[in-house]
């Protein structure tokens, strides 16, 4: 069977016609279905055309091979788990305090795990023997870190947190402490729960690794001369570069 060579319309750019865009999105649609079915070494491409309705040669048009679109949609992933950094924590006009916004950002990542368990296992298990892709996973997800860093350091800046913990093996740390607890709850059944005590227990861990307070202690307390002021919670500086 011969197949249709990429053009340069439409790779390596991505599609610039509407329905160019909506058959790839149709593409990562059925290849998100065949892996979560098949797991990615079973996942034939010629399935994958099938599944979209499209013959095999057309999903050459919009990727190079299986690899490429499984990489697409854990970054796709990635950033679904990512996004409760800006829609939970990272809110510039919300005045709770630090333990609730990580309580709620907690919670809506379980709930986004939850409901992509069966891609994100496949992905956890990929990403353990393919070293290429455990490597962009890592990179990709940097600039939250990066964030979770520098919100760290705000908090201790304030006197909110434990002015002896480094924050970046905190945000490292803690944050893998949350993603392994879900996949060993939501993929592996290893671990019973439910949303609400996990969302509470993980935050609550959380917080006292950080000992976090409400308010400073008074030898903590922000210098009031500094120009630049307190800082609020957990707010990131606009990341660099």
């Amino acid at each position: 069977m011969s197949t249709a060579a990429p053009t340069d319309r439409e790779k390596p750019n991505g599609p610039r016609s509407r329905k160019g865009a909506a058959t790839r999105a149709r593409l990562l649609d059925a290849a998100k279905t065949v892996f979560e079915k098949d797991g990615f070494l079973e996942a034939r491409i010629s399935d994958i055309a099938e599944q979209a309705g499209l013959s095999h040669g057309s999903f050459y048009h919009y990727f190079d091979s299986k690899e490429q679109i499984f990489r697409e949609i854990a970054k796709e992933m990635t950033d679904l788990l990512n996004a409760p950094l800006s829609t939970a924590i990272f809110i510039p006009s919300s005045t709770a305090p630090p333990r609730e916004r990580i309580r709620a950002g907690i919670r809506r990542y379980l709930e986004s795990y939850r409901a992509e368990a069966r891609i994100i296992g496949v992905i956890e298990q990929v990403s353990r023997y393919d070293a290429e892709l455990n490597s962009e996973r890592f990179h990709h997800q940097q600039r939250d870190r990066d964030r979770v860093v520098g919100s760290i350091r705000q908090l201790q800046a304030l006197g909110l947190a434990a002015p002896d913990i480094d924050p970046a093996i905190a945000a490292h740390s803690l944050g893998a402490m949350v993603s392994r607890f879900a996949e060993m709850w939501l993929v592996q059944g290893l671990v019973e729960s439910d949303l609400e005590l996990a969302a509470e227990q993980l935050a609550r861990l959380f917080g006292n690794a950080l000992q976090l307070r409400d308010r400073p202690r008074p030898q903590d307390a922000p210098d009031d001369d500094d120009p630049d002021g307190p800082r609020p919670f957990l707010r990131p500086r606009p990341h660099q570069g």
